[in-house]
């Protein structure tokens, strides 16, 4: 019997679960966020965040687990990919408690975590999208390695989602905001970037920014274009300062009566998802296609996106003509970064002594901001 406690800390969430044998028994996490109109994720700040909730997060978690945490067999930690403060507390924290316990430390690839957890529903050889905030990969296992078919050329869709959603000022996260309001949208055309196996999205950003830009240049408010009169005893260049940008505000209202805008948010949020998925879903068959597999897996914290899921199921249930594909996603708590999947591949890897080392020979370890999943040697396969 091996019990595993895992450790992610990546970027906003900081999370502990506890595997044993292969079963989740505790996935406690608590997640960074911001208040509507503010600004996202302060790598220091969320780092913050993670050394004061760590200790109340370990002890709910030995407290859903109902265990001691001398029951402990291993600690795994989130090693990479991911912002350099938060994982920095992480694996202070799991080199803490491994030399407290006395208990061997693996460390974990944050993306293959969320791929391996698939085999907690029964995906055994998949090839997987994984859409989170800063990845965006179709990756399948292939001759020793999980190697990517197919990526994002700039930034990933869930940072992609966010920016967009703190630019029009619905706060931090933004991907549950944007899928709420998509579902009383209607289709704006908007760009539609794949390139061989790889995707772009800052030219589509941009291009929704200017969306919507218009929508609120049609409804300013010309008080905050002309300044109050200038008080008595100023001299006439304020005066005629003000006269110029009254005439200016003239000329721009009379634009934006002639400009014809017929969207609104919601048009554009539903824009975004139906066009920037319906890419992800284009590569993701591509590479089924190209590498044989017969099953497919959705992981990543926008893969909670309901709308996501749909496309995804429909493209498999759509390939049945050509060959069978199976379709697997996770639920929920186990999609966005959680502490449950760390432990489950890190049981996986200590049962296969890879990337495990010693209590006492923790100087050998260090975190990986910008290991890609292709860099992970799989000797557990």
């Amino acid at each position: 019997m091996t019990i595993t406690l895992g450790i992610e800390s990546t970027a906003h969430t900081f999370g502990i679960g506890v595997v044993k044998n292969g079963k989740v028994i505790a996935n406690i996490k608590d997640s960074f966020s911001t208040a509507d109109g503010e600004g996202g994720m302060i790598p220091i700040e969320v780092a913050k965040h993670h050394v004061a909730v760590k200790d109340e997060i370990y002890l709910r978690a030995l407290e859903e687990a109902k265990i001691s945490e001398d029951k402990i067999d291993v600690i795994a930690f989130s090693q990479g990919p991911g912002l350099a403060p938060c994982l920095l507390e992480g694996m202070k924290f799991a080199k803490e408690l491994s030399v407290k316990l006395k208990k061997p430390l693996a460390g974990v690839n944050h993306c293959v975590a969320h791929l391996e957890i698939g085999r907690s529903v029964g995906a055994k050889d998949p090839v997987m999208l994984y859409a989170s905030g800063a990845n965006t990969q179709v990756i399948a296992y292939a001759s020793g390695k999980y190697r990517v078919f197919g990526e994002t050329l700039d930034v990933g869709v869930g940072n992609f989602i966010d920016t967009f959603a703190r630019y029009v000022g619905l706060g931090f996260p933004g991907g549950p905001k944007i899928e709420k309001i998509a579902k009383d949208g209607k289709y704006v055309e908007i760009p539609y970037t794949v390139k061989g196996m790889d995707i772009a999205l800052s030219g589509i950003l941009t291009n929704l920014k200017q969306k919507f830009d218009k929508i609120k240049n049609k409804s300013f408010d010309s008080k905050e274009i002309i300044p109050a009169h200038p008080p008595l005893g100023k001299t006439n260049a304020l005066a005629s300062r003000r006269e110029i940008d009254k005439e200016n505000f003239n000329t721009r209202k009379n634009s934006m009566k002639n400009l014809k805008i017929d969207y609104d948010l919601e048009d554009l949020s539903y824009s975004l998802q139906e066009t920037v998925f319906a890419m992800l879903v284009e590569v993701s068959e591509r590479a089924l296609a190209h590498v044989g597999k017969k099953e497919f897996l959705l992981g990543g914290g926008v893969a909670c996106n309901s709308r996501l899921q749909e496309m995804c199921k429909k493209m498999c249930d759509d390939r049945k003509d050509f060959e069978k594909v199976k379709y697997f996603c996770p639920e929920r708590n186990l999609l966005v970064d959680n502490g449950a999947m760390i432990a489950f591949l890190g049981e996986i890897m200590f049962g296969k002594k890879a990337n495990v080392f010693s209590y006492n020979e923790l100087d050998k370890v260090d975190i990986l901001p910008k290991q890609r999943t292709d860099d992970v040697n799989v000797i557990w396969r």
